[in-house]
């Protein structure tokens, strides 16, 4: 396993900035603040740890490029940020959702109130769900999985059309995996800065996705001619997990930083870092490292205490102890919520 660890005055500088209107800035920001930002700094802190690399085939051996730092991302003429009758996002479901109608339309809401406190001060709204056979897009059975796949860039050509006037950006999310082109075996999902709009798929979150016996895959011998949408009638998706919930939550987050401009994070462990496969995407926390948060909060606004409040209320607010079906299942976000009361442990002590 190798470790990542930048030098103190490395990560102070993609913090703070060389430009001195950048420096400025950041003294807006309270005491308190500035102390758990600068918490990431300090070698061995219990809050931001630095990057670890396991495999050869994890994110960073595989993909070199420069990291970006806070005056990186905010000298990119293309960095985007909401403004005034842009600061919406849409959400729209693809095809079907979980094991019954109730559930899908709660994991689904339960995405978008968790959208909305991670981006704290901008709206998420739910578009009206769409079948499969009404975007029209290609689809494939993969060769190796033999499970249905859908042609995320003609998705994207279906959400082009659908993005409300208001939006800052449009999500395409589906339960059935993805492809990009022929010679791809698939993709977790995409996004563009440019265009304000990302897909992505759910289906390989669950974790019986690779065995031989998972639900979706299809008997050799079905061969659906194309435009025959039937094959998507009462298609396997998986059942909502506690675990499938978080990491559709991380997907989500972390392919609309992309379309606001932040790119993989190599600074410390970040939901912005980038991955390769499954586990290494486990490994990811769920919230930002202090260069990307300040990044974040640059765009939006917002203070850090606000936005980590409604975060926890989101978890906390789904308590399933009583055992309820319709209970949020957050059992999995138990470690995240640990380190929520910590952070604000901090912004609240009014001694800093």
């Amino acid at each position: 396993m190798q470790v990542i660890e930048h030098p103190v005055g490395r990560l102070r500088t993609a913090l703070l900035s060389t430009r001195k209107d950048l420096i400025e800035a950041y003294k807006q920001f309270s005491g308190a603040e500035k102390t758990l930002l600068e918490e990431g700094l300090k070698p061995g802190n219990s809050l931001f740890s630095p990057i670890t690399i396991h495999l050869e085939s994890d994110w960073i051996s595989a993909h070199p490029e420069d990291p970006q730092d806070f005056q990186s991302f905010y000298s990119n003429p293309y960095h985007k940020s909401p403004s005034s009758g842009h600061r919406t996002i849409y959400i729209q479901t693809i095809g079907s959702f979980g094991e019954g109608g109730v559930v899908a339309e709660q994991f689904v809401e339960w995405l978008k109130v968790y959208c909305q406190a991670f981006y704290y001060g901008l709206v998420v709204k739910l578009l009206p769900p769409v079948t499969v056979a009404s975007t029209a897009c290609t689809f494939r059975i993969n060769s190796n999985t033999h499970n249905l796949q859908l042609h995320a860039g003609e998705l994207f050509d279906f959400l082009k059309k659908r993005k409300p006037k208001d939006a800052f950006c449009i999500v395409g999310i589906t339960m059935i995996d993805l492809y990009p082109k022929e010679s791809w075996n698939f993709v977790f999902g995409q996004a563009s800065l440019t265009e304000g709009m990302g897909v992505f798929s759910f289906a390989r979150y669950d974790d019986h996705f690779y065995e031989r016996n998972y639900a979706g895959r299809l008997k050799k011998t079905t061969k659906p001619k194309q435009g025959d949408y039937s094959v998507f009638q009462n298609y396997y998706t998986p059942p909502i997990t506690s675990t499938l919930l978080l990491r559709s939550c991380k997907t989500v987050t972390h392919e609309i930083g992309h379309i606001f401009g932040v790119k993989h994070c190599q600074w410390l462990q970040c939901v912005m870092q980038g991955s390769n496969h499954l586990e290494e995407s486990d490994r990811r926390p769920l919230d930002l490292c202090p260069v990307c948060l300040r990044k974040l909060q640059s765009s939006i606004g917002f203070k850090i205490a606000d936005r980590y409040k409604a975060l926890l209320h989101w978890i906390e607010d789904g308590d399933d102890s009583t055992g309820q079906h319709s209970a949020k299942p957050t059992q999995a976000f138990q470690e995240y919520r640990h380190w929520l009361h910590e952070c604000l442990k901090i912004l609240e002590d009014e001694t800093l």
